[in-house]
């Protein structure tokens, strides 16, 4: 009888969200390209990319009440045809539609990756869920990163076709399908410790959880919003953009490969308080500098972004485990729709500020750089919100337990 092999299946789980991370950078660093090719606005070109979350969004919504239902194998299997097909359509695009189609497909295959791999690591790992979701989503940034570099010196450096490029995402999807196929998966967490779907719904109704989801629209956002359009962003600051997202997301994938230390000292509240703190001081930061000075402004947006995303997945897992793979799913669906609602908004912002800019008599170098930097500013506002949110939280949970005479009372408990 086959046997579950935790390693295999994790490294196969990695694979995949490379693949999903990948087609990020990609499509980050092709912008300008497609912008020319197609010709296309930055508007135009932030509905493109926006199914690349909402498409994420609904696989991972339907995808988490099917996990337990059809198993996370046949989710799979759905990602990486999502994968293959989107890649397709990318090669053979022709024009906006074309694209647009293509980051469905995109979408669904990432989305689905999500709604099996979150519960999968948390099935895996039950001991230190929040640590190893942040070991997990190590390969997010590190994909971003492996991304960016292909698209440096293939793109920039070696000005080969854009489609050589998109071509590269065929090796790893093979490699991350093949393992699944051969490998045996367990039942999610949930099914294991018995909790019915209907006390995973109703779970899911509870106060707590849905103040969670409404934090995870803006952490998502402020992650993957920016990354998305920071190429686009730095274009009048005297410095490579696609660079920077390589540095930010060098820096997440190093940071989270050190969660474990950092989830001791802070627990999941503070660590999202941190990042909270940093992500604003971070894009204040990028709208002020150029040149060099950006990278230091990235190093703290870096930081502040670093934790986002696992822990708000890990703070739901470990003081609201009856969500399931329901409240796992929900949550990262949460975060890519309201980066779907962003990304197309950040376009428009930046297009009305530069022809602003350009109205007032400013060059067009001049005039990105005033765009990016407003639309820097705009966004900045969403961290300052969560920093407040959080700390709520965090004295809400701390009135609970000095009421208990010093016990821990679960996250649930304020609900």
């Amino acid at each position: 009888m086959q046997t579950i092999n935790r390693n295999q299946l994790f490294l196969a789980s990695r694979i995949a969200l490379i693949v999903t991370a990948m087609t990020f950078a990609f499509r980050a660093s092709l912008e300008g390209i497609w912008s020319t090719e197609f010709h296309l606005t930055k508007e135009q070109l932030g509905w493109i990319f926006s199914p690349a979350f909402w498409g994420f969004t609904l696989a991972m919504i339907f995808g988490g009440p099917l996990c337990d239902v059809i198993g996370m194998k046949r989710l799979l299997g759905l990602a990486f045809i999502g994968h293959i097909a989107g890649i397709i359509t990318y090669l053979v695009a022709k024009d906006a539609t074309t694209l647009f189609i293509g980051t469905v497909f995109i979408g669904v295959g990432n989305g689905m990756v999500e709604a099996a791999c979150n519960p999968l690591t948390v099935t895996l790992y039950p001991e230190k869920k929040t640590t190893m979701l942040n070991r997990f989503h190590v390969w997010f940034p590190g994909g971003i990163v492996i991304g960016g570099l292909l698209s440096y010196f293939l793109i920039e450096k070696m000005q080969m076709d854009w489609r050589i490029l998109i071509g590269s995402l065929f090796i790893p999807a093979a490699i991350y399908g093949f393992m699944f196929f051969r490998l045996k998966l367990p039942q999610t967490e949930r099914v294991t410790r018995g909790v019915s779907t209907k006390q995973m719904f109703g779970a899911c109704l509870s106060p707590l959880f849905f103040i969670m989801v409404i934090c995870m629209f803006m952490t998502g956002a402020t992650e993957l919003g920016t990354n998305t359009w920071i190429v686009a962003l730095l274009q009048g600051a005297n410095v490579s953009g696609i660079l920077i997202l390589v540095f930010i997301n060098g820096l997440m994938a190093l940071g989270r490969s050190f969660a474990g230390p950092v989830v001791h000292k802070l627990n999941p509240n503070g660590m999202l308080i941190f990042s909270a703190l940093f992500a604003g001081i971070g894009l204040v930061l990028l709208s002020m500098v150029s040149g060099p000075a950006a990278f230091l402004a990235a190093f703290v947006f870096a930081v502040g972004i670093c934790f986002f995303w696992p822990t708000m997945l890990g703070f739901v897992s470990e003081y609201l485990p009856n969500t399931g793979a329901l409240g796992l799913s929900l949550m990262g669906g949460a975060g890519m729709f309201s980066t779907s609602l962003l990304v197309p908004v950040m376009g428009h912002w930046f297009d009305k500020f530069r022809a602003g800019a350009i109205a007032g008599g400013a060059n067009t170098a001049a005039a990105d750089a005033v765009a990016g930097s407003n639309t820097f500013l705009k966004v900045a506002i969403m961290p300052a919100i969560l920093l407040v949110v959080f700390t709520g939280i965090y004295f809400a949970r701390r009135k609970h337990y000095r009421k208990n005479r010093g016990e821990e009372i679960p996250a649930a408990a304020i609900a």
